[in-house]
């Protein structure tokens, strides 16, 4: 038998974790010595500790592992239970990868401050366009919630224009607004530019009044990257006396399969004088 310290030592953990495992049942010492109270573990015990350290690895609690190792599962509940883990890893990859993006653009911002080009901002008027639009709810004004919402906007609005018959519809226009709720959320308005005679069924259909000062610039790239191309276009704003009075309309000059080869205008309604 081994001491609780060789038994730690073999299976490559603490004593304190062992200490704990015991204290909730996962893997209980082969004999405690009444008077010292010293725990003795049998090298058998090993592969039982080997699959908690597996099990535990893969996510899963303390209590999860249990059941496992206890056998109360059967092989098609673990498939299940593995595969949810599987689904719940994925998930989280695919959220730390938008978090990464986020932190890229995030530097990219910083490093641009002190010196962002204010060539490319015209300030122009925007005219009126009709537009069939399909409309969702994000959590905030950033790329990161906008995104989720108005992708599969654009989709389910493309396939409805489609089956409606309707021709000729493009480009893509987005614009926002504050929700009601007044918690920071904002409705996203994804619309297509249609013919005055178009008609679809559950699609909106609203005529976009014109801007009559707008300043814009171009954003080239996927719009989840937008945030140094709006800060500029801030930027310029505040520089040359100008006021937003309203959210950035985006206007999607060249939208190919590649994001990264995005064309956008970002048009934002301003007033003032410079």
């Amino acid at each position: 038998m081994f001491t609780i310290g060789d038994f730690a030592r073999h299976g490559r953990v603490s004593v304190r974790m062992l200490r704990h495992y015991d204290a909730v049942g996962l893997l209980r010492p082969a004999h405690v010595d009444p008077h010292s109270g010293y725990r003795f573990y049998e090298a058998g015990q090993l592969a039982r500790l080997n699959r908690v350290i597996a099990l535990k690895d893969l996510g899963f609690t303390l209590e999860q592992v249990r059941v496992i190792v206890d056998d109360e599962v059967g092989a098609d509940e673990l498939r299940g239970m593995l595969r949810l883990r599987r689904a719940e890893l994925r998930a989280a990859v695919a959220e730390a990868t938008a978090r990464l993006g986020q932190v890229a653009a995030r530097l990219r911002a910083i490093e641009s401050e002190g010196h962002m080009s204010t060539q490319d901002v015209v300030v122009k008027s925007v005219p009126a366009v009709r537009l069939a639009e399909l409309s969702g709810i994000a959590r905030s004004y950033g790329p990161a919630d906008i995104g989720p919402v108005i992708t599969p906007l654009y989709e389910e609005l493309c396939a409805r224009l489609s089956a409606a018959g309707v021709t000729g519809f493009g480009p893509g226009i987005a614009y926002y607004e504050d929700a009601p709720a007044g918690d920071g959320s904002i409705v996203v308005h994804a619309g297509m530019a249609v013919p005055a005679d178009a008609t679809a069924q559950d699609v909106d259909f609203v005529d976009l009044p014109a801007v009559e000062h707008a300043a814009t610039v171009i954003h080239r790239g996927p719009m989840d990257d937008v945030l140094p191309t709006a800060q500029t276009l801030a930027a310029w704003i505040d520089a040359h006396g100008y006021r937003s009075t309203g959210y950035a309309r985006e206007l999607y000059l060249e939208c190919p399969d590649d994001r990264t080869k995005w064309v956008t205008e970002l048009q934002e309604p301003v007033a003032g004088t410079p």
